[in-house]
């Protein structure tokens, strides 16, 4: 049997042809007045970051995973799959569970549905679908011994897999040692999602043979790309909703020695992240990472004339306030950020900054 390094290797190119995307994004979910998706505007939305963004993860926190029933998560996940053919792009399956033992039901529920149950990875790859991302379970004081069971048992089902380390949700971490245990012995975990702004796995130096580090955290971006001489192969952001276009960018001047400007682009984007994000977290509802996405967003949908649409809907059946949405303009304008007339009139048209 091949080690276990070229396994993994293997299943990746099984899934990437083109090589495992640098920038991923964790898909916003957009509603209708009612409350129901709305499909045309998700597709539009993908339409507009795709040139940039080969993979999406949902339904993730960002895109309300976490509030989602199954029903909902069922229907957006089949909406996508449908979208992820057209527009060709790969779905990562957000199975976000914090329950222990009920990671590895939700696998097998969502491979019946996708495959009639087959694991290989080639027939979910011919349905664009990359694997599913998990989370350990919730509880500040579980022992990583628990934690490890709980991956273990889900990486045992024999799909792809990627891990999600969200201390945000999870109140707990997964060890250095706890993933460089499960790594060493299933090569169908293959990435490793880092959102908890602490990196203490990509820095451990544990030996993490050929996973795929991704950072979820925002800000501060060109410090960490191992092309800038940090720790991770790219990002996994809610920002990309928003700046696929520029995050794409400074990893391009990453690779080609540009820092500077890579460092410029990067304060950019990470100084209206912040006020922004900031701004939204007093909200009552919904995730101040959605909420935030959402208020940038809608002007690089709606463009000068975003003021005339609708405020978002937001899960929680509130729109967004005014106030947020001016905000979000203003910090875009101060930044020097070209809204212009907006993806939702312009189709395909994509924003310059």
């Amino acid at each position: 049997m091949q080690p276990v390094h070229q396994q993994r290797k293997d299943l990746m190119r099984t899934l990437f042809p083109q090589g495992v995307p640098r920038l991923w994004c964790a898909l916003l979910t957009h509603y209708t007045d009612n409350g129901a998706l709305d499909t045309r505007r998700i597709a539009a939305h993908i339409r507009h970051i795709r040139p940039w963004v080969p993979a999406v993860l949902a339904p993730g926190s960002t895109g309300d995973g976490w509030e989602m029933d199954n029903e909902e998560a069922d229907a957006l996940l089949a909406f996508l799959t449908e979208e992820a053919r057209r527009q060709d792009f790969s779905l990562m399956t957000g199975v976000l569970r914090t329950e222990t033992g009920t990671v590895v039901p939700a696998i097998h529920a969502l491979l019946d549905g996708f495959t009639g149950g087959n694991t290989d990875p080639a027939a979910l790859a011919a349905l664009n679908i990359c694997g599913f991302t998990i989370t350990p379970p919730k509880g500040a004081d579980l022992a990583q011994t628990l934690i490890h069971e709980e991956l273990d048992a889900a990486a045992r089902t024999g799909v792809p897999i990627a891990l999600y380390q969200l201390p945000q949700i999870t109140e707990n971490e997964m060890s250095p040692e706890t993933v460089e245990s499960l790594v060493s012995r299933y090569p169908n975990i293959y990435l490793l999602k880092d959102t908890s702004g602490e990196d203490r796995v990509a820095c451990s130096g544990r030996d993490l043979s050929n996973l795929w580090l991704v950072r979820g955290a925002e800000g501060d971006y060109a410090k960490w790309p191992k092309s800038g001489g940090g720790y991770y192969d790219g990002f996994l952001l809610s920002t990309a909703n928003c700046f696929a276009q520029q995050l794409a960018a400074m990893l391009d001047h990453l690779d080609k020695g540009r820092t500077d400007a890579a460092q410029t682009l990067s304060d950019r984007v990470s100084r209206v992240t912040r006020r922004v994000f900031d701004a939204a977290a007093p909200l009552p509802f919904g995730n101040p990472f959605t909420n935030a996405n959402k208020a940038i967003d809608h002007h690089f949908a709606w463009g000068e004339k975003a003021g005339d649409q609708p405020a978002p809907m937001t899960h929680s059946g509130n729109r967004l306030p005014d106030s947020l949405l001016v905000f979000a303009r203003d910090q875009l304008r101060a930044e020097g950020f070209d809204i212009g007339s907006g993806y939702m009139h312009q189709g395909a048209a994509t924003h310059s900054g």
